[in-house]
């Protein structure tokens, strides 16, 4: 992370136990697991600092940099501060002694989304289907403890959420933990936008029907009123997670602080269902505070969106390919978003942040249910934003694209609305298909 050593970075290993590859935390360099400065930080991990702590001057408005990591340009010093602070919480490992468990899949935000970007970090869902092998059974009942696997143990935990063994009738699948650069904008795009988008797409005669997946707040009231007043059980439209689940950037950081790590927060106060029955951990009560969730929410906000080089032909070619359809290149941000350079502009993500059918291939068996991807079923997935993909290293949720080609073609299955498109990128001749795929790389 930005102004973090290398060296603090924790040691894993690969616990050949589970099958599944998980890495496991074995050694910690790092113990700050609270609110510190940089410079304590650096001090602790060997490094000395060059110089006093001082609020670093806000970049000049409109200014352009091609990096990740970095925060939006134009910020006044507070939120550069906020920044820093969060990027610091987002990439500290936690250990039992700040709650972590008694399950968890990951110890650290960064885990998942390193420097902001994809992975390294994954999750594995699990789901019973039908003789198909994508469509969910009616009776998930066989999961006691939900769709995700939490294979690590800590706090107390000694049992864990594994998929059932040797039932042919469970299917599991893999998610890379998304980018989450530029996702500020994502959650300023007012609603109106995405509900006119949904609307034209209704309209459409080619089967790109695209709908919004509206979902429950599932996190309690946040005592931060500055981005929304939400309350517990309030119907949202979804905007992040690969099937757009989560309503908001701070739901977003509470959903993970407890389903991946085990870690509680007023937001989400209680743990989740585990075979040991256990509703607490080695830290008594709730593990984190306010800030602690909204720091992390505030650092993926104010996440800048990497300068894209200027490609005429490449996005025509784009458009004509009938990429744009779901992939749009620009969505229109509320004029009341706290964060002024965020606000009331054409936010270039290049997603509609509808749930589209992806075809069988990409099926991943799990049912629409409130308590796994709200509206969203086996087929669906969120079109994902195109921000920063040159930082990938491999595409779709579940990285079984290698690059962006084979990402374009692997849209196409049985029932998948994409098929037109992919039809449409095939008829190119060779040197407009590179053309495009280097345009998609670039963004």
């Amino acid at each position: 992370m930005t102004g973090n050593p290398l060296s603090c970075a924790p040691a894993f290993e690969i616990d050949s136990h589970f099958h599944l590859q998980y890495a496991v935390p074995v050694t910690f360099r790092l113990s700050c697991f609270t609110r510190l400065s940089p410079a304590l930080v650096l001090v602790a991990c060997g490094s000395t600092p060059t110089g006093p702590a001082s609020t670093p001057e806000p970049a000049p408005t409109g200014a352009k940099v091609d990096a990740f990591d970095v925060p939006i340009t134009g910020l006044a010093r507070p939120w550069i501060a906020d920044f820093n602070d969060g990027d610091l919480l987002f990439s500290t490992p936690l250990r039992e002694a700040d709650g972590l468990g008694p399950l968890y899949t990951r110890a650290a935000c960064s885990s998942c989304h390193e420097t902001g970007v994809r992975g390294p970090g994954l999750v594995q869902k699990m789901s019973v289907v039908d003789d198909d092998g994508v469509t969910p059974a009616k009776d998930q009942s066989e999961l006691d403890y939900g769709h995700t696997l939490h294979p690590l143990l800590a706090g107390g935990g000694k049992t864990p959420i594994l998929p059932p063994k040797d039932d042919p009738r469970i299917k599991v699948t893999t998610r890379f933990g998304p980018p989450v650069l530029g996702r500020g904008y994502l959650e300023a795009i007012m609603d109106e936008e995405i509900e006119r988008v949904e609307a034209e797409q209704a309209a459409r005669d080619d089967g790109i029907h695209g709908r919004a997946n509206r979902v429950q707040y599932a996190s309690f009231e946040n005592e931060d009123k500055r981005f929304h007043d939400h309350q517990h059980g309030d119907t949202l439209i979804g905007r992040f997670g690969l099937k757009a689940r989560v309503p908001t950037l701070d739901d977003f950081s509470a959903d993970a602080f407890q389903g991946d790590m085990g870690i509680t927060s007023p937001l989400r106060p209680t743990e989740f269902k585990n075979p040991d029955g256990l509703d607490d951990d080695a830290k008594p009560g709730i593990d984190v505070d306010f800030d602690s969730v909204n720091l992390r929410a505030i650092y993926i906000r104010l996440l800048a969106i990497p300068e894209r080089k200027a490609d005429e032909l490449g996005a025509a070619l784009f458009d004509a390919a009938q990429c744009s359809a779901c992939h749009v290149p620009a969505l229109r941000t509320r004029a009341d978003y706290p964060v002024p350079e965020l606000a009331d502009t054409d936010a270039p993500v290049y997603t509609d942040l509808l749930l589209h059918r992806m075809g069988n291939e990409l099926a991943d068996g799990l049912p629409a249910d409130p308590s796994v991807d709200g509206q969203a079923n086996s087929f669906d997935w969120r079109t994902a934003p195109l921000i920063g993909l040159r930082f990938n290293r491999t595409y779709l949720h579940d990285g079984r694209a290698k690059t962006v080609e084979e990402a374009i073609t692997m849209h196409r299955g049985e029932g998948s609305e994409a098929n037109p498109a992919v039809d449409a990128f095939e008829a190119l001749d060779a040197a407009d298909q590179a053309t495009l795929v280097t345009f998609v790389h670039g963004l």
